[in-house]
C-alpha cells in the first residue's frame, strides 16, 4: 500500500535503489536482506501494527489526544512548575533543527555554537549556587542527587561508614530514586530530620532548599555540624529561589544539585529538564556528567570542548564512576537562554513576583484562621487543617489540583505561571472571598548576600532583536542535520521529521504536571498504551516500561529487573555479568551500578564473540551468573550468526540475556530480539524511533522485557522501595509524542522498508570506500548491517595520518565525522541511516575518496608529511584572509571539491588542544582578557 510519508522519509528513490542494488551485485532488497540477517533468525514482518497514516491524520490525532488531557490550575510544585517560554526561544531554539539535531559534541570545532550555550549554562548555575564549578546536565534532580550521593562516597575517602542521610523535608521521589541506586551498592539511606542532627556514622547528607514542604530555612549551623564530623553535605536546591535566597555555598555545603525546569522549560508531564550538579574546586575532576570547558586551538584561540572526556564510559568502562551517557544538553540550551534573555535583573524580578504572590496567598488563609506549617517559605505554603483531604478533593472538583501531604498537611505551590485570578478560584475553595496584597516574607539573615549573572552575556541580550541574533549566530557555528548528513556509527541520525516534532509543542502534552491526577491524563495514557502495545510488536518482548529517561538508565533498569528476578527464585547471589570486548561502554559501567561484577567475554577477528571463550567463562561462572549484556547486531556492524546459540548457552546455565537495542535500526520488521532469546533490552527512542538527539540530549531509554520478568519492570517514583529510575512515572514523557509519531506514520511495512534501506544504503557506502579503506568486519556473506568500520590502521603506519585527521579534514568538506575509534581504535564507523538521500550519500563518498587521494600525496611526498591539509585542519574563513603560509593553495585546503563552492560551511575555530584544556580546567564564562 502507498505510504506517503514513507516517501518523504527514506532517502533514496526507487531508481536511487535499483542503483545502489546494482553497486552492491544484488537483484533486490530483499536479497540484500536475506545475506545480512542470518536465516535462523529471519522471521519477517510479525509486527501487529497498523499502516501508516498520512501527516495530515497523525497530526489530527495527536492533536486529539492532546486535547483529551485535562489541563488543571496547578499547585502542585514539588519540583515541577508552570513556566513562560519566551516565543524567541520557542520558534529559535526549540523548533528548530539547526539546534535540536546536533550531535553531542564530541568534535569540538563544529560544536562551538552550543559548547558556547552550555558554558553560559554552568555559569549561570555557578553563579545562582555560588559554586566554583558545575556541569553541563544530568537526566533529572533525583538523578542528580544519587550521583551526588555517589561522588560524595568516592570524595570523603577518611569516612568509612556506608550511611547516607537524607532530610525527611526531601521530595517523594529524590527518596526513591536514592533507595533505587543505594541498594545495588550496598549503601543504606537513613531518612530523618536534619534540624540538630549529630550526623553520627555517615558519609553523606542531604538537605533541600526550600524543603519539600516549602520551608526556607538557614542551613549553615547543620552543615557545620556535618563539616565537624567529617560528613560531605549535598543541598538539592531550586534555581529560581537562588536568586532570592542564601546559596548553598554561602552556607558551607560541597555540592548542590537541582533542575533548571522553571527556567523557562515546559513541565513536560515530567520531562525532558536539565538537572545540574555543582561542587567546590577541590572536587572538579570527581564531577559526574559531562563538563565543558575553554581551551585553545593551535593558533591559541579560546576554544571550547568538552573536558576530561577520558571519564566517558567508553573508555572506562567498567572503571566508569557513572554510566550517564546521555545529558540533556538541548534543555540545559533552552535554560541558558532564558537566563541570558532575563538577565539578573529579570530573573530576580519573576522570583520576586513568584514570592510576593505566595505570601499573599499566605496572608489571605491566615487571616480565615488557617494556620502555616513554616513562616518562611518561597513559593511553596504548606496549610496545617484536619480537612486536607475534604479540601483536596474539594479543589480538584473546582479543576484545581492541590498537593495532599498527609491527612493533615495541604501543599501550595505558586509558579511563574500562577494568574490572580486562579489565586482567587483557589480562594473559594477555602471559602475566602479576598486576596490580601503583602509583602515578601523571607527574614533577612535568609536574603541572598551576593551578585549572580555578572558576566556580558547576561546583560547584552535582553532585546528580542539581539537575542534572535545571538542564537543565530550560535547556530551557524554548528554542524546539525540540517546541514548535512552525520553518518556516525551507533548513533543513527536519522531525519526527525518536522511533522513528528510538532506535538510537543501542544499545550495537552507541555504542560501537564507529572503528579496530575491520572483522570486528567487521558490523552497521554491513551498513547502510552499505543506507543508500549508497537514497542512489544517491534521487539518481540510481552511488556515496555517507558520510564528510562536515557539509554543508560534503561539498562540499569533492565538489570535490576535481572537481579530482582533471581531474587525472587532464592537465587540472588547470581551477580556475574558477561560483557563482550565489543560493547557499548555504558554496559560495564551499567552493571557495576547495578551491583554485577564484570566479566569481559573475547571476540573474534571477524569481529563475533568468541563461543569458547564464551563457553569457558560460563562454565567457570556458571552458578553466580547472573546475565549477558549483548549488542545485536553488534558493534562491529554485523549479525553474529551465533546469536541464538549464545542465548542458548547462557539460559542453559541460569542466565538472562540483556540485548543491548542501540541497533535495533538494523531489525525492526526483520527479526525480533525477544523471538531469538533475549529477555530484556532498552529500545533508544532517540536513534530508532526518530527523538532528535539534541546536541547531546535528550534521549529515552524505554526497556522491552520478556513475560517473567515484567513483574519487575520499574514503579510509580512517589512509592518507596519500587525500582523506579526516574523522578516521573514515564520519564521524558513529552517527547514520547515524537516516537509515536514515527511508529503512526511508517506503519507496519513502512518501519520495515526503513529498516531494509538503512541495511542497503550501509552496503552501500561500505563498496563504494572498500577500494580506499578496508572494511573491518563483514558477515559471513560479504555484508555489513547497518554500519560499516573502515580501519585507518594500515594508511596511517604508511602516511602518518590518523583517524582523527581525517575527522577534523572532513570538517572542511562540510560534514561531521564518523564515530571514532570505537568500538575498534584507528577506525571510523559508519552508518548512513534509511533518510539519507543517495546524492548525499555520494557527496560523503566523494569525500572520503577525495581524503583518500590527499593521504596518497602525503605517502607519494607531493605533500609534506606533517605540513599538509589534513595535519592542519579544519580550516577557517579567517585564514582565507592576510598572509598564506601554507605549501599547499588556499584552494586545496578550502575548496577540494567542486560541490562546497555553491555551499560551503567554515569551522569557526581550528583544532583544538585536548590536553592543554585538560590540563587548564576552565569552565566558566571568561574574556579573552582573562584567557590570555
Amino acid at each position: 500500500m502507498s505510504n506517503e510519508f514513507l516517501d518523504r522519509h527514506i532517502g533514496p528513490s526507487a531508481e536511487d535503489i535499483t542503483s545502489m542494488l546494482n553497486s552492491i551485485n544484488c537483484k533486490t532488497v530483499d536479497e540484500v536482506v536475506v545475506k545480512t540477517v542470518p536465516e535462523s533468525i529471519l522471521f519477517g514482518n510479525r509486527m501487529d501494527v497498523d499502516e501508516g497514516l498520512t501527516e495530515r491524520d497523525s497530526l489530527e490525532l495527536a492533536t486529539k489526544l492532546a486535547g483529551e488531557n485535562i489541563l488543571a490550575t496547578n499547585f502542585i510544585g514539588q519540583g515541577y512548575y508552570g513556566t513562560l517560554m519566551p516565543s524567541v526561544i520557542q520558534r529559535n531554539i526549540l523548533e528548530n533543527p539547526g539546534w535540536y539535531t546536533a550531535y553531542t559534541p564530541y568534535q569540538a570545532e563544529i560544536s562551538q555554537g552550543r559548547l558556547e550555550m552550555l558554558l553560559n549554562f554552568q555559569q549561570m548555575i555557578i553563579d545562582l549556587t555560588g559554586m566554583d564549578i558545575s556541569n553541563a546536565s544530568l537526566l533529572d534532580e533525583p538523578t542528580a542527587c544519587a550521583e551526588a550521593m555517589m561522588m560524595a562516597k568516592r570524595a570523603n575517602r577518611k569516612n568509612k561508614s556506608n550511611r547516607f542521610l537524607i532530610d525527611s523535608n526531601t521530595n517523594a521521589q529524590t527518596i526513591t530514586i536514592l533507595q533505587t541506586r543505594a541498594k545495588p551498592l550496598g549503601i543504606e539511606l537513613v531518612i530523618e530530620e536534619i534540624q540538630n542532627n549529630d550526623f553520627s556514622d555517615c558519609f553523606a547528607a542531604l538537605m533541600q532548599s526550600p524543603g519539600t514542604n516549602g520551608e526556607v530555612r538557614d542551613l549553615s549551623s547543620d552543615i557545620a555540624k556535618a563539616k565537624d564530623n567529617g560528613v560531605l553535605t549535598i543541598v538539592a536546591c531550586d534555581v529560581l529561589a537562588l536568586t532570592l535566597i542564601k546559596t548553598p555555598a554561602e552556607m558551607g555545603a560541597d555540592i548542590a544539585v537541582g533542575n533548571s525546569q522553571r527556567f523557562g522549560v515546559p513541565m513536560g508531564f515530567g520531562g525532558p529538564h536539565a538537572a545540574y550538579l555543582a561542587t567546590r574546586d577541590e572536587f572538579k575532576r570527581m564531577v559526574p556528567g559531562r563538563l565543558i570547558g575553554v581551551s585553545q586551538d593551535v593558533l591559541g584561540n579560546p576554544a571550547m570542548r568538552m573536558s576530561l572526556q577520558t571519564r566517558e564510559q567508553h573508555i572506562r568502562r567498567d572503571k566508569a564512576t557513572s554510566n550517564i551517557c546521555t545529558a540533556q544538553v538541548l534543555l540545559a540550551v533552552l535554560a541558558a537562554a532564558y537566563g541570558i534573555y532575563h538577565g539578573a535583573a529579570g530573573l530576580k524580578k519573576i522570583a520576586s513576583k513568584v514570592h510576593t504572590k505566595a505570601a499573599s496567598l499566605a496572608a489571605s488563609l491566615k487571616a480565615a484562621g488557617f494556620e502555616l506549617a513554616t513562616e518562611q517559605f518561597f513559593d511553596t505554603i504548606t496549610i496545617n487543617t484536619d480537612a486536607a483531604s475534604a479540601l483536596f478533593a474539594q479543589a480538584q472538583q473546582a479543576g484545581i489540583n492541590l498537593r495532599l501531604l498527609n491527612d493533615t498537611q495541604l501543599s501550595i505551590a505558586i509558579d511563574e505561571a500562577t494568574t490572580k485570578a486562579e489565586l482567587l478560584n483557589l480562594l473559594g475553595v477555602f471559602s475566602v472571598s479576598e486576596l490580601i496584597d503583602s509583602e515578601g516574607i523571607l527574614s533577612e539573615n535568609m536574603m541572598r548576600q551576593t551578585e549572580y549573572l555578572t558576566h556580558s552575556v547576561f546583560s547584552d541580550y535582553h532585546s528580542e532583536t539581539e537575542m534572535m541574533r545571538y542564537l543565530k549566530r550560535l547556530e551557524n557555528k554548528d554542524i546539525a542535520l540540517n546541514h548535512s548528513m552525520i553518518a556516525l556509527g551507533s548513533c543513527t541520525m536519522k531525519l526527525n521529521a518536522a511533522t513528528q516534532m510538532y506535538p510537543i509543542s501542544l499545550p495537552g502534552f507541555s504542560k501537564l504536571h507529572p503528579y496530575a491526577p491520572t483522570e486528567q491524563t487521558k490523552g497521554y495514557q491513551q498513547l502510552f498504551k499505543d506507543l508500549e502495545h508497537s514497542l512489544c510488536e517491534v521487539t518481540g518482548y510481552d511488556a515496555v516500561s517507558l520510564q528510562p529517561n536515557a539509554g543508560s538508565q534503561g539498562e540499569f533498569a533492565g538489570l535490576l529487573a535481572i537481579h530482582a528476578y533471581h531474587d525472587s527464585r532464592g537465587d540472588a547471589h547470581r551477580n556475574i555479568c558477561l560483557i563482550p570486548s565489543s560493547a557499548h561502554g555504558t554496559n560495564p559501567a551499567s552493571a557495576i551500578m547495578a551491583g554485577m561484577k564484570v566479566v569481559i567475554v573475547k571476540c573474534d577477528e571477524a569481529g563475533n564473540i568468541d563461543i569458547n571463550d564464551l563457553k569457558a567463562k560460563v562454565e567457570k561462572h556458571a552458578d553466580n551468573l547472573s546475565a549477558i549484556m549483548v549488542t545485536y547486531p553488534s558493534t562491529h556492524g554485523v549479525f553474529e550468526v551465533e546469536i541464538k546459540q549464545i542465548c542458548d548457552i547462557i539460559h542453559t546455565n541460569g542466565g538472562q540475556v540483556y540485548l543491548d537495542g542501540a541497533n535495533l535500526n538494523a531489525m525492526v520488521g526483520v527479526t525480533r530480539m525477544g523471538e531469538f532469546g533475549a529477555d530484556v533490552s532498552h529500545i533508544n527512542l532517540h536513534k530508532t524511533f526518530a527523538i532528535p538527539h539534541g546536541g547531546g540530549g535528550p534521549g529515552m531509554g524505554p526497556i522491552g522485557v520478556k513475560a517473567h520478568l515484567a513483574e519487575f519492570l520499574p514503579g510509580d517514583p512517589l512509592e518507596k522501595d519500587s525500582n523506579a529510575v526516574s523522578a516521573a512515572m514515564y520519564g521524558s514523557a513529552s517527547i514520547l509524542p515524537i516516537s509515536w509519531s514515527y511508529i503512526k506514520l511508517l506503519g507496519k511495512y513502512g518501519m520495515q522498508r526503513s529498516t531494509e534501506v538503512a541495511i542497503v544504503s550501509a552496503n552501500y557506502i561500505a563498496d563504494a570506500l572498500a577500494q580506499s579503506f578496508p572494511i573491518l568486519y563483514r558477515g559471513d556473506q560479504g555484508m555489513v548491517a547497518h554500519e560499516c568500520i573502515i580501519d585507518i590502521r594500515p594508511l596511517k603506519e604508511q602516511s602518518g595520518i590518523s583517524e582523527e585527521d581525517i575527522a577534523k579534514r572532513l570538517m572542511d568538506y562540510g560534514f561531521h565525522s564518523p564515530t571514532m575509534s570505537f568500538p575498534v581504535a584507528g577506525t571510523l564507523m559508519i552508518e548512513p541511516t534509511e533518510s539519507e538521500s543517495k546524492r548525499e550519500m555520494d557527496r560523503f563518498i566523494t569525500a572520503m575518496t577525495s581524503i583518500h587521494d590527499e593521504i596518497q600525496k602525503v605517502i607519494d611526498g607531493r605533500w609534506d608529511k606533517d605540513n599538509n591539509p589534513l595535519k592542519n585542519a579544519p580550516h577557517t574563513a579567517y585564514e582565507m584572509s592576510g598572509e598564506w603560509t601554507y605549501p599547499y593553495t588556499r584552494q586545496e585546503a578550502l575548496y577540494p571539491v567542486e560541490s562546497l563552492v555553491a555551499n560551503k560551511y567554515f569551522p569557526p575555530v581550528k583544532r583544538i588542544d585536548n590536553v592543554y584544556g585538560d590540563r587548564n580546567l576552565f569552565c566558566s564564562c571568561i574574556t579573552t582578557e582573562d584567557f590570555a
